[in-house]
């Protein structure tokens, strides 16, 4: 990890940005703080940093609304104590990388960064197959293998996967998945997504009872753990 990585910590409450800008610092990130929606958005403007820690509950503005701001500028990773479903779904929607809830492990706050960095490189763009353990899934040549060979998937299994495998390690929510996958109209039928993911678990998980590679996020949608 470059020591000049630039993390923008956006929380209103200063015990959160300390505790945040010691763990991070001692990852050796370089941490900007800032406690209102006004002054994230200066700093996104004047420090350019390429993940984005955002609370949702800022004293200005909704912390949703910022989302669509940072969007491609920045990795976004809401922390906040707003842990129902539909908040999530809504940040992932709008554009959020990640969804955090608090009170939040600071090892797992850390490697979701790492996830989130990892995914800006140019070398894991999508010209490149994505892989996890001995599965690798191919976007250019549309193909999937495991253990080296060949592994069929129907249309929506492969539609599915390739959607979670535009984005490995982020959580694609139900409602996108649906859209993209069998078109709009189909948002409410998250069925067709559970019949997909066994499917793909049967396919290609070594236990597909207690799947390593494709997981749910309970009511809000499917994230796809690529290789480190």
């Amino acid at each position: 990890m470059s020591p000049n990585v630039k993390i923008l910590v956006v929380d209103d409450e200063p015990a959160i940005r300390r505790l945040l800008r010691a763990g991070l610092g001692r990852a050796g990130y370089d941490v900007v703080e800032a406690g209102t929606a006004r002054e994230a958005l200066n700093a996104l403007a004047i420090d350019k940093p390429e993940v984005v820690l955002l609370d949702l509950g800022l004293p200005d503005r909704d912390g949703l609304e910022l989302i669509p701001a940072f969007k491609g500028l920045a990795a976004i990773i809401v922390l906040s104590a707003r842990d129902a479903t539909d908040q999530k779904v809504a940040a992932l929607d709008l554009g959020a990388d990640d969804y955090v809830s608090k009170p939040f492990d600071s090892d797992e706050v850390l490697a979701r960064i790492r996830t989130a960095l990892r995914h800006r490189l140019p070398a894991h763009g999508q010209d490149r197959p994505v892989r996890h353990g001995d599965v690798e899934i191919d976007l250019v040549a549309r193909v999937v293998r495991k253990g080296g060979a060949e592994v069929h998937l129907t249309p929506k299994e492969y539609g599915f996967l390739s959607e979670l495998a535009c984005n490995p390690g982020r959580v694609i929510t139900h409602s996108q998945l649906l859209r993209s996958v069998w078109g709009p109209g189909h948002e409410n039928d998250v069925e067709y997504l559970r019949v997909a993911a066994r499917g793909v678990r049967r396919k290609l998980e070594d236990d597909p009872a207690n799947p390593a590679m494709l997981r749910n996020e309970p009511g809000v949608g499917y994230r796809l753990m690529g290789s480190a």
